[in-house]
């Protein structure tokens, strides 16, 4: 009995690696290349009980054939978490649409060839941008939940970088659906989907600490790296954020958990700004203070209090743990961050 993780090189998917491996599960993963493979084996001590297998390009519609060839008859359990997260993208269409979709829809495939019989679960790592709604975001009163879908279509995902990422989300999540729906009355197949919002937290290993990190732990190290009188959009960046080990701890219980079946888990934890960053930096770490840009304190929620909610009660419920803190959070990262860095 394994468990399939694909993307296994990405931030999210490592620390669920490790959580697995904890839980002594067998993990075949999928990465991007034999360089990836090597590291991979090496950060987690060569253990017994993970496999990968490359998978150089998850838009090819064939992409997971090969894997479930090899192992589709011990695959009970899929975590789908491979799909491109990119803000500076420039080519919408190759650079984030195709490969969400067409990854999504070539795993899909794999399954319904090669393990309709056997795999179990599918999870598949979805975001708050499937959810949320640039048509409606300034509207007060309204209030994101579970239930809420994104409406943005393939010609919207055209207009600019965020439409097209949240665009590749929603999209890629829909077909997930869809497939489950035609599935439903032939195959034991049940799905949950993870709808995170800003993924923050520390790198599950000091060697992943580099210049510049993932898209969402960048916006923190960026802030650590500014200088006093840098010039800050204070309004740039707002949203939901979640920790990253919380993040890997609704992937595990969605295929261990059956009163998930079927649910979309809107993981958020709060929300925040820039500001809200800069507040923890400058108040948690003595060796930041003028040295960072300090914006306008305690003035975070202005940044984000235009319009709509988020109520995620339905699942925090169905859960069961507390979510970590955004000062923890933050707190977590920016410490392993320095300590690498040497400033700490």
């Amino acid at each position: 009995m394994s468990v399939l993780v694909s993307g296994c090189f990405g931030f999210i998917a490592k620390h669920i690696l490790h959580d697995l491996l904890k839980l002594n599960y067998q993990i075949i993963g999928t990465v991007r290349s034999q360089e990836e493979r090597e590291k991979l084996f090496k950060q987690f001590g060569n253990t017994t009980n993970l496999t990968l297998e490359i998978v150089e390009d998850i838009s090819k519609i064939n992409a997971f054939d090969q894997v479930f060839q090899l192992y589709g008859s011990s695959i009970r359990y899929v975590l789908h978490t491979a799909s491109p997260y990119n803000l500076e993208a420039t080519d919408f269409r190759t650079e984030l649409l195709i490969p969400s979709l067409n990854g999504t829809k070539s795993l899909l495939r794999a399954i319904e060839k090669y393990g309709m019989g056997t795999v179990k679960r599918l999870v598949h790592t979805s975001s708050y941008a499937a959810i949320m709604d640039f048509e409606t975001e300034r509207v007060q009163g309204q209030i994101y939940t579970e239930n809420s879908w994104n409406s943005d279509d393939w010609e919207k995902a055209q207009e600019c970088v965020s439409r097209a990422y949240n665009g590749s989300k929603v999209l890629a999540e829909r077909e997930v659906w869809r497939f489950f729906n035609e599935h439903k009355n032939k195959t034991e197949l049940k799905v949950t989907t993870i709808n995170p919002g800003y993924v923050l937290g520390p790198q599950m290993f000091d060697e992943d600490v580099t210049e510049k990190l993932n898209t969402s732990c960048e916006i923190v190290n960026k802030l650590i790296h500014a200088k006093p009188n840098s010039k800050l959009d204070l309004s740039e960046t707002y949203g939901c954020f979640i920790n990253v080990s919380d993040v890997s701890k609704a992937h595990i219980l969605a295929f261990q958990k059956d009163k998930l079946i079927g649910k979309r888990l809107l993981m958020s934890a709060g929300r925040f700004s820039t500001q809200d960053i800069l507040d923890v930096l400058n108040a948690e770490f003595p060796i930041l203070k003028g040295k960072i840009p300090v914006g306008t304190p305690n003035t975070g929620a202005q940044h984000y209090n235009f319009g709509a909610t988020v109520d995620n009660s339905e699942t925090c419920h169905l859960l069961g743990f507390h979510f970590k803190s955004f000062r923890d959070t933050i707190c977590e990262m920016t410490e392993q961050i320095l300590r690498v860095k040497g400033k700490k």
